[in-house]
């Protein structure tokens, strides 16, 4: 069976979680992670100063659906004073179950705040940010980081000590530096050289395509759990097939096209309740393209549901698109 981990008193079911995902990992979209296996959903980056300044659309994006737990709610910031506030007000005012502290972000202007990825070449930074944050909240807190800035600063170890010894109760690490961005391949060598120094809870993130790699990234790296992004875009069926795999060694049977379509309109009904249609519609079209990836003759569907604005158009798109995909096989 999967086993079961705990971040601090937090209890995690099994050892599959999702990472969180800029303008993807809202409530809707952990939702249906949950839905197929998730041990732990992250919630997206959330900007220290939004929170501080109460911005809506900020605290919008805190909102947390009963049915998600156990969830993470990630922030983000450059200041000891702004992220400590900004922890304070999640630990005070959401039910996220643990808080964690984004230190891998490398996109420019997060890292010319000093936030995200900046953070990773200093480790005494590290220490000193994390340590407030453990000291001004009760909720668990946690890290996400890279292995380094760049190939010449790679302080992967230092940084995972500094962030054990300030307090935090678990780390996660994608095994990129800044600099590669998501290209090139994942140094699993570092992950596991920072899964045997830290005494904490470690979860490795990068490369996990497939239920093999996930439980071949568990057995070389020796992580308490795997994290896998971008592989659950239009396809949270992969999170059922790593559970199913690390529990009985066997491969689940991949979903027809009927059932990724069904769980694709699943989630654009669940963030049109969480963000209403006008919002939601639009967002979602960016999804909708990853369920309809790889499937043939898909790209005009795609293309049709980047032109409409109501949840219904896109259902009636969808359910074309599957009728006429069948009546192909038939044939």
């Amino acid at each position: 069976m999967s086993k079961s981990w705990k971040i601090r008193d937090v209890v995690i079911p099994n050892q599959v979680v999702v990472a969180p995902m800029a303008g993807i990992s809202n409530a809707a979209f952990r939702m249906v992670c949950k839905q197929f296996g998730a041990g732990l959903v992250v919630c997206e980056m959330i900007s220290d100063h939004g929170i501080i300044y109460r911005n809506k659309k900020t605290l919008d994006m805190m909102k947390i659906d009963p049915n998600e737990h156990p969830m993470s709610l990630q922030i983000f910031g450059g200041s000891e004073e702004t992220l400590v506030e900004a922890a304070r007000y999640v630990d005070d005012n959401t039910h996220a179950d643990i808080i964690n502290i984004n230190m891998g972000c490398p996109v420019p202007k997060v890292t010319k705040t000093d936030s995200g990825a900046k953070w990773l070449l200093d480790p005494d930074k590290i220490y000193q940010m994390v340590k407030a944050v453990v000291n001004n909240v009760q909720k668990p807190v946690t890290v996400k980081m890279r292995t380094g800035w760049d190939e010449d600063h790679i302080y992967a170890v230092e940084n995972a000590l500094a962030a054990q010894e300030a307090g935090a109760c678990a780390v996660a690490m994608h095994g990129r530096t800044r600099k590669q961005l998501y290209t090139g391949h994942a140094d699993w060598g570092i992950l596991k050289e920072v899964s045997d120094a830290l005494t904490i809870p470690f979860v490795g993130n990068g490369d996990v395509t497939t239920p093999q790699l996930a439980k071949k990234m568990l057995d070389e790296v020796g992580c308490s759990a795997v994290m896998v992004g971008r592989a659950v875009l239009g396809n949270p069926w992969i999170l059922k097939e790593i559970t199913h795999y690390l529990d009985t060694g066997e491969l689940l049977a991949p979903q027809t096209v009927e059932e990724r379509v069904t769980t694709c309109k699943e989630q654009l009904r669940k963030l049109v309740e969480l963000k209403g249609e006008k919002i939601a519609v639009p967002e979602f079209r960016r999804q909708a393209a990853y369920y309809l990836k790889g499937i043939p003759r898909s790209a005009r569907t795609r293309a049709k549901i980047n032109d409409v604005w109501t949840q219904q158009e896109v259902y009636n798109l969808l359910d074309d698109f599957v009728e006429k995909f069948e009546s192909k096989l038939d044939k």
